[in-house]
């Protein structure tokens, strides 16, 4: 099969798709949103910039310029950019979808996968008609970014029209998917968004972790309620003053260095850089709980990971989560705006052990039967030839 991902070419997500076809033997080729070193044997890369992801900032997040001012990519402007990118960011796909529609044709592929709604997906489907296209359904697509602007409207309704079919990481965003324009004829499946949770990378401690570490590995999102997240840090440090947190993805984030000075925090809390898959599994390994306080998602790859490690889960209170979360069998889920229900929920994740012990073994099985990495991907596979059989 000779497949093109629309896709940001950086992330990991996305190279778990295109790994699984290019060690299958197919001709994989990527349209890739951001400039990118996938390290895959593609058969052929296009950059293709949309929605101002060809910008490079000037430094790196939150570092300051030599006249000591603080560059405007840290998380202090993420909604500013965020909002930025749904107002004006739709503007930019009619002509990035003429660079894409002369690389499909060129490849002659048998399927287009983009992967998330906004930008990808619009794009892919702007260029639609040479090929069979798949649309990947990321975690907010629908909650957060499809009803933030007239523009983002309308092309995720265009792009859900166009699609041939729909893949989602939850029940919900099928669902949703529908309400948005997809046809309720086409066909649609669901796995987790990374293709599912590889167990050799990500597998349970021989021993329970004994030290009370909790992991935030959401990073900065705009759906990520982190302040929350901090604010709650001292309440469970009054009652469990022995607790520690880690944060990957929030190295020198001056937002984060202010919350915790404000807070006096800093003795409890690491700030890690972006791990690696392996390093961030032996984080997971080594941790009681991983906590994910969003107001939007869909099913997070990092919270499946954690819970794949045994760690106990403490994540926002959303539909999509409840499809794999059971309050008080396998982890707890929050108001993630309330820091006082969010350190309640943390202290009841390190203080019952029995509790912790219970949900690691229902996740196990959970990932097991639900995520598993090539089971996931064999079924995307024959959904792949599905698709390409009812469109040919």
């Amino acid at each position: 099969m000779r497949i093109i991902y629309v896709a940001d070419g950086r992330s990991a997500t996305a190279l778990n798709w295109m790994r699984y076809f290019v060690d299958r033997g197919d001709e994989v080729f990527l349209a890739s949103t951001f400039a990118c070193q996938p390290g895959l044997k593609l058969s052929g890369l296009e950059i293709v910039p949309v929605a101002f992801s060809g910008v490079k900032p000037a430094s790196q997040p939150g570092a300051k310029t030599r006249a000591g001012k603080v560059t405007l990519w840290g998380a202090s402007t993420l909604q500013l950019r965020t909002s930025l990118r749904q107002w004006l960011g739709p503007l930019t796909i009619p002509n990035a979808a003429q660079r894409l529609r002369g690389f499909i044709e060129r490849t002659q592929p048998d399927l287009v996968h983009a992967m998330r709604i906004p930008y990808e997906g619009m794009l892919a489907a702007d260029a639609s008609g040479l090929a069979p296209l798949l649309i990947s359904v990321w975690g907010n697509d629908f909650t957060l970014h499809a009803p933030s602007t007239p523009l983002m409207r309308h092309y995720t309704t265009w792009a859900l029209k166009a699609a041939d079919a729909l893949h989602a990481d939850c029940q919900r965003d099928i669902r949703l998917g529908k309400q948005w324009g997809f046809s309720l004829q086409k066909p649609g499946l669901v796995i987790p968004g990374s293709g599912g949770i590889r167990a050799d990378v990500f597998f349970s401690p021989a021993q329970p972790a004994p030290a009370p570490l909790v992991v935030n590995p959401r990073g900065f999102r705009a759906y990520v309620r982190n302040d929350v997240f901090f604010e709650a840090i001292p309440l469970v440090l009054k009652a469990r003053p022995d607790a520690r947190f880690a944060c990957p993805a929030m190295s020198g984030e001056p937002q984060v260095l202010e919350w915790i000075e404000k807070l006096g925090v800093g003795s409890a809390v690491d700030l890690l850089p972006q791990l690696p898959q392996s390093e961030l599994a032996a984080l997971f390994r080594s941790a009681q709980l991983i906590v994910s306080p969003t107001i939007h998602d869909g099913t997070p790859n990092s919270l499946l990971e954690g819970m794949a490690c045994g760690c106990f889960p403490v994540a926002g209170n959303l539909e999509s989560i409840r499809e794999w979360i059971k309050p008080e069998q396998n982890g707890l889920l929050v108001d993630a705006t309330n820091p006082h229900a969010l350190a309640a929920a943390i202290l009841r994740g390190l203080n019952d052990a029995a509790l912790r012990k219970q949900a690691a073994e229902l996740n196990a099985e959970l990932i097991a039967e639900r995520a598993e990495y090539s089971q996931s991907m064999a079924r995307a596979a024959e959904f792949y030839n599905k698709i390409t059989r009812n469109t040919i």
